[in-house]
């Protein structure tokens, strides 16, 4: 008994458990690169599903539109902040989808601002505050020039004024907070941080898409 358990010793310790350890360790490593090669042919295949890398953007600015339509509801209701929140308003109009902006720069559009500004001139006790922004964001989108709605919007510049703005929200929206770990704590802080932070994911993404 004594030599079995001696070759048993020997057979973990001696040169042929080196290499069964080596085999064992190509296999695992083998293991790892196929499932790597299917880990990227799944996102490929989604990404050809899904319309590519065009999907993926058209989504995430729809993403960030309602982000940014969100935090103006937030900033006509609960969300009691000295921060400039009219900056939403720009980042609104270059963010809002192709189909909807069509919609409010053609006849649609131009019939809701002339009444939106004919109620703001003489019917001022019929335009309620909450109105402003909304009807800013019309406003802006009829009225800009074909220099920011046909050009800024589909190009870096537009990408880098939404950069700008989500940083100066969220950096004064930490300040007001009293530090970054209480703007995910106090109050609403949660739910306004979140939406903050999302205002980030269609400029960066576009960022990424543009050198790549």
């Amino acid at each position: 008994m004594g030599k079995g358990f001696a070759s048993y010793l020997a057979m973990k310790t001696g040169p042929d458990a080196g290499d069964a350890s080596a085999a064992a360790q190509a296999l695992i490593d083998a293991d790892l690169r196929e499932l790597g090669v299917a880990a990227r042919k799944l996102a490929n295949h989604a990404f050809v599903l899904g319309g590519g890398f065009g999907f993926g953007t058209s989504f995430l600015k729809w993403l960030a539109f309602f982000a940014a339509v969100y935090l103006l509801i937030l900033d006509r209701t609960n969300w009691k902040t000295n921060m400039l929140t009219g900056l939403l308003v720009p980042y609104v109009f270059f963010t809002l989808p192709d189909v909807l902006f069509s919609l409010i720069r053609g006849e649609v559009g131009k019939w809701i601002a002339i009444i939106a500004v004919i109620l703001r001139l003489f019917f001022p006790r019929h335009f309620p505050d909450w109105l402003e922004m909304p009807g800013s964001i019309i406003l802006l989108t009829v009225v800009a020039p074909s220099l920011f709605a046909d050009t800024f919007r589909t190009d870096l510049v537009g990408v880098f004024i939404c950069l700008l703005i989500g940083c100066y929200l969220l950096s004064e929206h930490i300040k007001a907070s009293g530090g970054f770990r209480n703007a995910f704590r106090k109050g609403n802080g949660v739910s306004n941080s979140i939406g903050i932070l999302l205002l980030f994911i269609y400029p960066v993404w576009a960022f990424v898409l543009n050198f790549l």
